[in-house]
């Protein structure tokens, strides 16, 4: 949550200086009928700009908390307002600054409180939309009782409905109100009401017990979440976080989970994916489509149904690189194999065959960098044979990814190189930064021009 509240301060900054700036254009322009500033009105922008939002930081007007709250927004805009207009005023009489004019003055005034104060609005409206949205709500259960639980009960009691749905707590004592089941019917409920976030509160609980609703989490994409003794893990890669007073043990890293950081990948993966498909597809699909209807009969496109986030099932798009077979969706290809097409094998040893997967990230079902999607069989089958398998669906799949970056891409017939696979996948979940999706994409463009030996 911190992140979110870091995120939304830095983005309401840089919206308030471009609002600002916007505005003194256009109250340079009522006076003087020109967009081209004068020396000192440049200079004045500068200190307009710095004091708005240093009197902004002061009165709070950037915290998330107040998004709701028109009353409130209003208020501490109108402080910020008469705490800004009281530094220029001391600005000019030191100065002597007195040539500036006072249309220009109420013109910038008029236009900076009335455009920062409807992108509020908006921005409330949006957020609150958003919110609102049946997958966007954090539907939260607690598994135990006491003090601890009754305090993490208070916390999420004080927080935003839009964002925190609390649905209950679960233990086999009924000393709490808010109890609303028995533990042992706790996996069912989960299920039922799609939960996203399990918060355990139990003390001196058993290992076996804690690995056994972890493991229950990891499988169903629940975020599972533990206040207890610290020495009951023994884990290097635990995350600690406060809710109010209460520590909240994270059991992995998980960067994506913050709301900023998703918006951020997100934003990268849409500039992206149509910076390719309205240069490079619009080049190399003409060429590649008749190289394949030259090559062999069939479409120019295969469609699959594959894995993606939280194992729903989207439907993937490659350029066609076998002949057609009926096998397609069940075998996986493998070296030499001769149902490749001699186009086919070219485009993927370079990787050009992925290349329509950019209109899935345009879609939002994919992203240019992640675990790669797989077959729904095999994701069915990897399933029930490596813990762990589904960790990996807890973010959209990648046209490229960690693991692929490392020389773990073709078949996964050894259930060993999957497993690989699967910690290549999972290192990138708890490590995710936007400079390391650039970095994995540089490392998949500098192997697309050598090839690769595992590309088959």
């Amino acid at each position: 949550m911190q992140h979110n509240r870091y995120y939304y301060r830095i983005f309401l900054i840089i919206s308030d200086f471009i609002l600002l700036g916007l505005s003194c254009k256009l109250a340079y322009y009522i006076r003087f009928g020109h967009h081209h500033y004068e020396q000192f009105y440049a200079s004045f922008f500068i200190i307009f700009s710095l004091a708005w939002v240093g009197a902004g930081l002061f009165h709070r007007v950037y915290e998330l908390e107040h998004i709701f709250n028109l009353k409130k927004i209003t208020s501490r805009l109108l402080l910020t307002l008469f705490t800004q207009l009281l530094f220029i005023c001391l600005f000019i009489v030191s100065f002597k600054a007195y040539y500036f004019s006072r249309i220009f003055l109420l013109s910038a005034y008029t236009a900076s409180m009335g455009s920062i104060l409807i992108f509020r609005l908006i921005m409330g409206l949006l957020y609150s939309y958003y919110q609102n949205l049946s997958y966007s709500k954090r539907k939260i259960v607690l598994v135990g009782t006491g003090e601890t639980a009754g305090s993490l009960f208070d916390f999420f009691s004080t927080q935003d409905a839009t964002v925190f749905r609390f649905l209950g707590n679960f233990d086999a004592q009924d000393d709490k109100n808010y109890v609303v089941k028995q533990l042992d019917e706790l996996k069912q409920f989960c299920l039922r009401e799609k939960v996203n976030e399990l918060y355990f509160t139990l003390p001196n609980s058993p290992g076996h017990l804690i690995d056994e609703i972890a493991h229950f989490a990891d499988q169903h994409f629940i975020h599972f979440r533990i206040i207890t003794h610290f020495d009951l893990l023994e884990r290097k890669d635990v995350e600690v976080e406060f809710y109010g007073r209460v520590p909240i043990i994270r059991l992995r890293k998980e960067p994506l989970s913050y709301f900023g950081n998703r918006l951020l990948k997100r934003t990268f993966d849409m500039v992206f994916s149509l910076l390719v498909i309205l240069t490079v597809f619009p080049i190399l699909f003409p060429i590649i489509a008749l190289l394949i209807k030259l090559d062999s009969r069939g479409p120019v496109f295969f469609k699959q149904k594959r894995s993606g986030w939280r194992n729903n099932q989207f439907a993937c798009y490659k350029f066609r690189t076998m002949v057609i077979n009926k096998e397609a969706d069940t075998r996986q290809a493998t070296k030499n194999d001769k149902r490749v097409t001699r186009v086919g094998r070219f485009l993927r040893k370079t990787n050009l065959d992925e290349l329509p997967q950019f209109f899935n990230v345009l879609m939002g079902q994919m992203s240019v960098v992640g675990p790669r999607p797989h077959p729904l069989k095999l994701t069915e089958e990897y399933a029930q044979r490596i813990e762990k398998y589904l960790v990996r669906h807890f973010i959209n799949p990648g046209v490229t990814g960690y693991a692929q970056v490392n020389g773990y891409r073709g078949a996964t017939i050894d259930p060993s190189l999957m497993q690989k696979r699967v910690d290549y996948d999972t290192w990138y979940l708890q490590n995710w930064s936007l400079w390391l999706d650039i970095k994995i994409i540089f490392l998949t463009v500098w192997n697309m021009a050598k090839g690769e030996e595992n590309a088959y």
